[in-house]
């Protein structure tokens, strides 16, 4: 296999859509190095693993030796991209933007080489831009396009409110192709409309169209949704280690695999031994292990990693109890409180209804003995060991 075609095989791994394969093939041909370009809005303060799908295949563009620009959104991000909401986005205050941004850049760099990677700020040429030059941009697309959008389409269909400035977003990202001239975008399913409104703003600004690579929405601890803060299913890069490792212990055995092709940087060969060898009967924890130190490990280092698994295991074999788990004190009163109660305010559950759930579950027990009664009634006085699934600890003393 020739080499251009071996490099195409490492950038299509674990992505849902190339387009245009043919035109990719071209530039890696003639283009060298090309412009890699990823954008993030810095909407919240830390990453989770859900992000890191689209910088892990910055990082093989790197490898390649292309060049990676990874944009962060600080004037896009005052806007906010409704992309899979419906509703609009409230917009974030620049002190926010600031302070996320920042955060940003610290982490994506567990990841990038920072001496291989440009840092951009698209507030850099749209705040010159006035409000002349936006008029001058909003003129090159029409509403009945935008309304081509999957989200935009519903709300407008159900009779929801669009706001103005959530239309000038696809247009907005668009540019920010224009202005970093970059050759390759890359983006998450959700993002598509959003990277061909880059493709034809390029085209009319004289520019080649950029090639366009979607990756997958990385399912979160659910196995269902995807990775979220609001759902409560994402697993942090800055987590403490044992937490992280814990969180990818507990991921289902099918969904490990999806997990090592979207965040694992082991080749596709050995990613399809290891397949081959849980088939063959080894236990899939093992292999999960291989996963949670690559992962901790990444983001912790080597001796983290480590100390996380021997952790991990006295904790879940041994049947031990952790030392440094958090105590929480409750003040009753004259009335007693149900177990569901104080899984909430202990903070082991979001909610009543999680607790209960929890507690059907079979994933609830106090002082090691699983809870099964969802109305149990706790003393008003006494100190015990609370825990919630596998990783989930407190002591509690109610008074």
């Amino acid at each position: 296999m020739r080499a251009v075609e071996e490099e195409l095989k490492l950038i299509k791994r674990g992505s849902e859509e190339l387009l245009i394969e043919a035109d990719l093939l071209d530039k890696l041909r003639t283009c060298r190095p090309l412009r890699i370009k990823a954008g993030f809005d810095p909407t919240a303060p830390d990453l989770h693993l859900g992000h890191t799908v689209l910088i892990n295949k910055l990082r093989h563009f790197q490898d390649l030796g292309h060049h990676v620009m990874f944009l962060i959104g600080d004037f896009t991000g005052m806007i906010g991209d409704p992309t899979g909401k419906n509703v609009t986005r409230p917009p974030l205050s620049r002190a926010q933007i600031v302070d996320n941004a920042q955060t940003y850049q610290e982490q994506v760099f567990k990841i990038l080489d920072p001496d291989k990677t440009e840092i951009c700020f698209n507030s850099v040429w749209f705040e010159p831009f006035g409000a002349s030059g936006m008029i001058r941009l909003a003129a090159l697309h029409t509403v009945a396009r935008m309304l081509e959008r999957d989200d935009f389409a519903r709300r407008y269909r159900g009779g929801q409110p669009i706001a103005i400035h959530e239309l000038l977003y696809p247009l907005c990202q668009g540019y920010d192709s224009v202005a970093m001239k970059a050759d390759v975008e890359l983006g998450g399913t959700d993002q598509k409309f959003n990277l061909l409104v880059g493709r034809e703003l390029q085209k009319h600004f004289g520019q080649p169209p950029q090639c366009i690579l979607t990756m997958p929405l990385l399912e979160g601890l659910d196995g269902v949704n995807k990775m979220s803060k609001s759902l409560g299913n994402y697993i942090g890069i800055t987590e403490p280690p044992g937490e992280m490792f814990g969180k990818l212990m507990s991921v289902s055995d099918d969904l490990m695999w999806r997990y090592f092709e979207l965040l694992s940087f082991r080749s596709t060969q050995v990613i399809e031994g290891l397949q081959h060898e849980v088939a063959d009967g080894r236990n899939p924890r093992d292999v999960k292990v291989l996963l949670a130190q690559e992962i901790v490990g990444r983001f912790h280092g080597t001796a983290a990693a480590v100390q996380a698994l021997a952790a991990f295991d006295a904790r879940f074999r041994q049947g031990s109890i952790p030392d440094d788990i958090p105590e929480v004190s409750l003040l009753a009163g004259n009335q007693p409180l149900n177990i569901a109660q104080v899984l909430k305010q202990s903070g082991l559950t979001a909610s009543t209804s999680e607790a209960l759930r929890m507690i059907e579950q079979g994933g609830v027990r106090i002082d090691g003995t699983r809870i099964d009664d969802k109305h149990l009634v706790l003393s008003t006085k006494g100190a015990f060991v609370l825990q919630v699934g596998k990783r989930k600890y407190a002591r509690i003393s109610i008074a």
